[in-house]
């Protein structure tokens, strides 16, 4: 055997876990992982109504489907069984299911996007692991946050920083287009006239604003994801998506 095919045969592919992979972007980082020959976990919720739809299709993109509870020890557990190298945290809810939560006055931002986020940190944590943690965020994140969505993001953001785990952290603006699987026409026409507007300013040589603020579907995502997850060099980075354009 020559010293290139016994170093081929030696290498490992990564692991990578996806904590929302039924969601919009989620689903095409799984498919597009599994694509690029990473031992691929898809994270579905044991009670998700999206169970039964999505472990055969996973499956077929040649990914495992894990249904561990969202609670810190099974999820500590499940961590320590399979050493992920990679942990993609792409949860979220959204206004609508905010909106229809049994309690007006529970802040499910606050209990979805970041204290599951937080937990899932813990569980690496705990599980004594140092995958690359890649949150995905929002434009507009920061300390001065005044909605409770935005605050829900730094401080899930600030979970995974301070965490001590090799973190990317990165914050899109609009995510938009077919195949979203939910109807949002606010959001599908606010994207199509802000799109219009950054083109146009753009055009007056506002590229750096339009490119930080212009929309992306879920696959121009996720292929931003993936390759930032097996990228050495974006490790311990927050990047939006003016960055994610422009990447060498």
């Amino acid at each position: 055997m020559s010293v290139d095919a016994e170093r081929s045969s030696t290498v490992t592919k990564p692991t990578a876990f996806v904590a929302g992979a039924t969601g919009y972007t989620g689903r095409e980082v799984v498919r597009l992982l599994a694509q690029s020959g990473v031992d691929t976990i898809a994270h579905i919720r044991p009670n998700s109504s999206r169970l039964d739809e999505y472990t055969p299709r996973f499956e077929s993109y040649g990914a495992q489907v894990d249904t561990t509870p969202w609670d810190e020890n099974e999820m500590c557990e499940c961590m320590s069984e399979l050493q992920p190298d990679i942990v993609f945290c792409l949860i979220g809810t959204t206004r609508a299911r905010k909106q229809a939560a049994d309690n007006p006055n529970n802040n499910t931002y606050h209990a979805v996007d970041f204290k599951l986020t937080e937990l899932l940190v813990h569980a690496c944590q705990q599980a004594e692991i140092q995958p690359r943690f890649v949150y995905i965020s929002a434009i507009g994140v920061g300390p001065n946050a005044t909605t409770s969505y935005m605050k829900a993001r730094w401080m899930a953001e600030r979970s995974v920083v301070e965490s001590q785990l090799p973190y990317t952290v990165v914050r899109p603006a609009f995510i938009s287009g077919p195949g979203r699987g939910e109807s949002r026409p606010g959001e599908r026409v606010a994207a199509a006239v802000g799109d219009a507007v950054l083109e146009a300013l753009g055009a007056l040589g506002a590229k750096k604003l339009r490119d930080r603020y212009a929309s992306m579907t879920n696959t121009e995502l996720a292929e931003h994801l993936v390759a930032l997850a097996l990228s050495p060099d974006a490790a311990n980075t927050v990047v939006d998506a003016y960055d994610l354009r422009h990447r060498d």
